[in-house]
């Protein structure tokens, strides 16, 4: 299993944070300039204690499918992506530009989220697909697509470890608890890295 040794996160992340926050805010869809309601899911900074164990020893594992990524874009990009109707508006624009698909692949994945950071493999878990470790997480965040299909989707934005570049990943998710219920996870994940940076 995945286990790299744990590094500090960076400090110009947004979400430095470590509880989740469910809002429902009117995001202006690119889709004919119509504004949607979507409930978001980010992490920030004025937030409670996380349920769950806020260790975090184990790895909670989820079956998603894949939608696409956006990858290498310039970091300076990542600064105007930091809050969440900002980045739904993006995924929505690269979509429509065919630089991400609509609709994800019929192919199941797994998503694990653990105190490492995020690992996703495929169906039968013996191919390791991306590994994003925590400390280059910026953002996480899960939102319905707005397209009237009942789509929910999760966005994942990391940076490389010289914070030149970003990437956005998105993933579609069974159903809207499932993504809020990851973004939980790596909250917690974030709690519990936080909890031991405070320690040393």
């Amino acid at each position: 299993m995945f286990r790299p040794k744990g590094k500090k996160r960076h400090s110009s992340s947004s979400s430095q944070s470590s509880e989740i926050s469910t809002k429902s805010k009117s995001v202006d869809s690119s889709l004919g300039g119509l504004s949607r309601s979507s409930t978001v899911a980010s992490l920030d900074t004025d937030s409670t204690k996380s349920s769950g164990n806020s260790t975090l020893d184990t790895c909670a594992e989820f079956k998603v499918k894949y939608v696409g990524s956006m990858e290498k874009l310039p970091f300076e990009m990542c600064r105007t992506l930091l809050e969440p109707p900002d980045l739904i508006s993006y995924i929505d624009t690269a979509q429509q530009e065919g630089k991400l698909p609509f609709v994800a692949a019929d192919e199941e994945i797994f998503l694990a989220v653990s105190k490492y950071g995020v690992r996703v493999a495929s169906a039968d878990q013996c191919d390791v697909l991306q590994r994003h470790p925590l400390y280059l997480v910026v953002r996480m965040l899960c939102y319905e697509d707005g397209l009237g299909a009942g789509r929910n989707l999760l966005a994942l934005n990391t940076t490389d470890p010289k914070q030149q570049e970003c990437s956005i990943w998105v993933y579609q998710c069974s159903s809207a608890e499932q993504a809020q219920a990851i973004c939980k996870v790596l909250s917690a994940a974030f709690d519990s890295a936080l909890a031991s940076d405070t320690k040393s």
